[in-house]
């Protein structure tokens, strides 16, 4: 038996890691979920637990609070964000900064590998922990990024995958649909609990579907 503990978020590119995840003959589960304050936590739990239930996974909630209070970022805030066009996805480089939670990615890691070595201490069970980081190229948040997943897989035993570091989110669309994911159940939106449409993320996911020419049945605000 394969086991694995998968960071989750509800949205669409963790959710089809973590059926990528289960195809690949891991049939012990866990998803791993974190409050750590985000505008979008309703969604995102929501999201998360169904992905949970759907693949008969462990979801395990973690609640790190202080982060936000550190966070600079509009995702931990109130912050009015601008509505983006198509046209402003030439260069998203100053409105990701905007979103950036820092070294977030790197704090859920660390949880998560915590984790996998108790329970490795306790029950013998080896875990391998996957997260669903994607092709984001230069714009890349720094622990997001392949070069990060290395190095921090360097600095101790547990395996960290990152399945989809090299897709693109089109890629990713079809890969999920490939697997049966229903899109409908994951949610992108960075302003709230409902899909905006206009913030950069729900941008992303309208492009991605676009380009992967499979029909985006998300609704839009």
């Amino acid at each position: 038996m394969k086991n694995g503990i998968i960071l989750c978020s509800g949205g669409l590119d963790s959710v089809v890691t973590s059926h990528y995840v289960k195809m690949k003959g891991y049939s012990n589960l866990m998803l791993l979920f974190f409050d750590y304050g985000q505008r979008n936590l309703e969604a995102e739990r929501k999201f998360s637990k169904s992905c949970a239930h759907e693949l008969k996974a462990e979801f395990k909630e973690i609640k790190i609070k202080e982060l936000k209070e550190i966070s600079p970022s509009f995702l931990t805030s109130d912050k009015k964000a601008k509505k983006l066009s198509r046209k402003d996805l030439k260069n998203t480089e100053e409105e990701s900064k905007k979103w950036y939670v820092p070294f977030r990615n790197g704090i859920f890691l660390s949880y998560a590998v915590a984790l996998a070595e108790s329970f490795f201490i306790k029950e013998k069970k080896k875990f391998d922990v996957f997260v669903g980081f994607k092709n984001e190229g230069k714009e890349s948040y720094p622990d997001a990024t392949k070069e990060f997943v290395h190095k921090f897989n360097k600095l101790q035993k547990i395996k960290i995958v990152a399945p989809l570091i090299k897709k693109d989110k089109e890629d990713i669309i079809k890969l999920g649909n490939k697997l049966g994911v229903d899109f409908k159940k994951t949610h992108s939106c960075y302003i709230g609990n409902q899909h905006c449409g206009s913030c950069l993320s729900c941008m992303l996911r309208k492009e991605g579907f676009y380009w992967s020419e499979i029909n985006d049945v998300t609704q839009y605000s």
